[in-house]
């Protein structure tokens, strides 16, 4: 399961906050709303995210091996 904990973390040490992802760099509430649910997000908006905060993908996501993850 990937879980966007690290990106809250990112968001708390930067200068940036949710209302100016939305206002000034328009990332939608849908997207904030999916980052806060953990819902999937697409690789666009994960390097608009990392553009924006200036970080790695590592800093606005992480894999977490859960019993509900989809079976190969």
């Amino acid at each position: 399961m990937i879980v966007y904990t690290p990106f809250w973390e990112t968001l708390r040490h930067s200068s940036e906050t949710t209302y100016t992802l939305i206002k000034n760099h328009h990332i939608s509430s849908s997207t904030i709303d999916k980052l806060r649910k953990n819902r999937p997000l697409n690789s666009t908006t994960i390097n608009d995210l990392c553009r924006i905060l200036n970080c790695s993908v590592a800093e606005i996501m992480e894999y977490i091996p859960s019993d509900t993850d989809q079976i190969l």
